[in-house]
């Protein structure tokens, strides 16, 4: 096994290999996510669709690998991992903090192939001009583990759990430092179209600093507000999935 294909196989899980895809989704988990958020995915879309779930080092089988607090780094990482994967075009979707992530991917991945990706999917996320930086990732540990609880997207019970709690809080901390100590770059639009998707009463992202995904791309742009709070791409999974289908032109 080459360097390239063993680093592919710690950063991405292929939950169903899709040997007649014509499109390969990468998808981004928010923070302390791991690949499995998106498992279903890949059992639900079309077989067009190849998804490709990121798995961030600090959780579950990178458990031991020390989170990573630095978005540049997190970033070319990952577009190291993609780049050489050119046999299909590529769509990215991300989450929360993985909205961040995938637009830094995005914009790495364009520069390097001169061109642009079939698409890119920004979920529960303020456009980089409305980014707020933060301090929750240096507050106490009980503040940080309330965080969960409040956005839901955590079984309450795992939340009562003290050795998941051992566990997650070093992961929680990273991310959290990674995303409040972000400073997003004053860059060209992309070239690739971009689909932006919020619940209406996300108390993490306001529809209108969601609209304004729209100013960078020079590409389409879409905005899609469903029903919900935070986490509202879990219940609605159906109407996501259906909406990214429609977006890569397979319906």
């Amino acid at each position: 096994m080459t360097s390239v294909e063993t680093s592919a196989r710690r950063w991405l899980r292929c939950y169903r290999p899709r040997p007649a895809a014509t499109v390969r989704l990468v998808c981004f988990p928010h923070a302390t996510g791991s690949a499995p958020f998106y498992r279903g995915w890949a059992r639900e879309l079309p077989d067009d669709v190849e998804v490709l779930a990121v798995q961030y080092p600090g959780r579950l089988d990178r458990i031991a690998e020390p989170a990573l607090t630095a978005m540049p780094v997190l970033a070319e990482m990952v577009t190291d991992v993609l780049a050489p994967r050119r046999d299909l075009p590529i769509a990215l979707f991300g989450h929360s903090m993985g909205a961040a992530v995938a637009y830094e991917v995005a914009r790495r991945l364009e520069r390097r192939h001169a061109a642009p990706l079939a698409h890119l999917f920004v979920s529960g996320r303020p456009a980089p001009c409305h980014h707020r930086p933060g301090s929750k990732h240096l507050g106490p540990d009980d503040d940080l583990w309330d965080e969960l609880r409040r956005l839901g997207g955590t079984d309450p019970a795992a939340l009562e759990n003290p050795q998941l709690r051992s566990a997650l809080l070093p992961t929680l901390r990273a991310d959290y430092r990674l995303i409040e100590s972000y400073r997003p770059v004053d860059a060209a639009p992309l070239a690739t179209p971009i689909s932006a998707l919020v619940g209406d009463v996300d108390t993490e992202a306001a529809v209108d600093e969601v609209a304004a995904w729209a100013g960078y791309t020079r590409a389409a742009f879409d905005l899609t507000v469903f029903d919900g709070d935070h986490f509202y791409l879990v219940p609605h999974r159906t109407k996501v999935l259906a909406g990214v289908i429609r977006s890569l032109g397979l319906t």
